[in-house]
């Protein structure tokens, strides 16, 4: 038995941002504000879509001081510039951190109160502002999911926020986006999005929607993201990498991910590294240790891949899993956090604080093997070099 949630709308393939004005107003909407990053506003994205809406005749403020990993006090500096307009939804463009950012804005733009007493296990479902997700990554999936992750600054704690309010009523997903993308955001984001697929499928709270959206994701994912990487601007291989990010993000925001996430939040959070690095640093060894729980089920992960031979059994194919998962962090130049430029001493000296808040998160609870503090400290150790 599951529940299944999704956008109420969304439009894929290239060129569809140019229909946000009439996506807007098919959902009686028209006076949105568009939250972004100084990167995306330089690019000339942001004054594209500007131009877009005002020959529909719609007016839109933009704020543009969204942050990578975005804190508490960035939402509330975002949230205070939409209370300053007659805005009636809000506008994520760009990668995980601004539509994240729109999602929370949108609640506590209409509701108030703090993000810590919004934070997992609580559930928002009190609908806010309409949320639209314009994506310009092919990574988080955020366009189609029910979650957002705010770091609080006052402990460096990556913060959970769960519920139907989060839900994007318009997802527009234009892959024509991503042809600029640098190799190393090329990377990370697709690896995420890699992570998405592999943890929705594993997770104890997968179900068959889910695990059809996963196994589709991990197909045009493997596919793509070495391509994409050598060949930026293929376009066939693109347009597949931001549907299997979309798909992968369907896949894990109706099953949840599982433990790669819950350890890999904290690096963030403390260390200050992009989402989707941290998520490729910790994947193969995670995947590894986690296996002989559900070998079965990754198994078809290493199928739905490419990876087993024909009739290769189930303890032969992972293991051509966990090997591929350390190839393509070889060829994508993913740094291990020792590598990375983390300093030793404050690593170790968090790894305890690190553990709890990666069992804290929830996440690890829906891995197929489910791990203790002092064992996360160990994957930790053994991610480290």
């Amino acid at each position: 038995m599951a529940t299944i949630v999704l956008p109420r709308a969304m439009r894929i393939g290239g060129g569809t941002l140019n229909e946000v004005p009439e996506a807007l107003a098919q959902m009686g909407l028209g006076a949105p504000a568009i939250l972004t990053d100084g990167w995306i506003a330089a690019s000339g994205v942001l004054d594209r879509l500007i131009a877009i809406l005002a020959a529909a005749g719609m007016t839109a403020r933009a704020y543009t001081a969204v942050t990578p990993d975005p804190t508490v006090a960035g939402v509330a500096a975002a949230t205070a510039f939409v209370g300053e307009g007659r805005h009636d939804c809000v506008i994520g463009l760009g990668g995980g951190s601004s539509i994240d950012t729109a999602k929370a804005v949108a609640v506590l733009a209409t509701q108030g109160g703090s993000l810590r007493a919004l934070k997992a296990p609580h559930q928002e479902n009190r609908p806010g502002l309409p949320i639209i997700a314009i994506p310009t990554t092919a990574g988080t999936g955020s366009e189609a999911t029910r979650f957002t992750i705010i770091t609080d600054e006052a402990n460096d704690e990556k913060m959970l926020c769960a519920g139907l309010a989060y839900v994007p009523i318009l997802a527009i997903v234009d892959y024509e986006l991503t042809l600029t993308k640098p190799l190393r955001l090329t990377a990370d984001t697709g690896i995420d999005a890699l992570t998405h697929a592999i943890e929705a499928y594993v997770s104890v709270r997968a179900n068959p929607f889910s695990d059809a959206m996963a196994i589709a994701a991990m197909r045009a994912i493997w596919a793509n993201l070495q391509v994409v990487c050598d060949d930026p601007g293929n376009r066939p291989a693109r347009e597949a990498m931001m549907l299997g990010s979309l798909q992968a993000g369907i896949a894990f925001s109706n099953a949840s991910v599982a433990l790669v996430h819950g350890m890999s939040r904290p690096i963030g959070a403390h260390f200050h590294v992009p989402h989707g690095l941290s998520n490729a640093m910790l994947l193969p060894v995670v995947t590894g240790w986690s296996a002989p729980a559900a070998l079965d089920r990754y198994a078809d992960c290493a199928r739905a891949m490419g990876l087993a031979q024909p009739g290769e059994g189930d303890q032969a194919s992972v293991a051509r899993l966990i090997e591929a998962l350390h190839a393509i962090n070889r060829s994508l130049a993913v740094p291990s956090p020792r590598s990375h430029g983390i300093d030793p001493a404050r690593w170790t000296e968090l790894l305890p604080v690190m553990a709890q808040q990666a069992l804290d998160s929830g996440s690890p609870a829906n891995n197929p093997r489910v791990p203790d503090a002092a064992t996360i400290e160990a994957l930790y150790r053994k991610a480290w070099d």
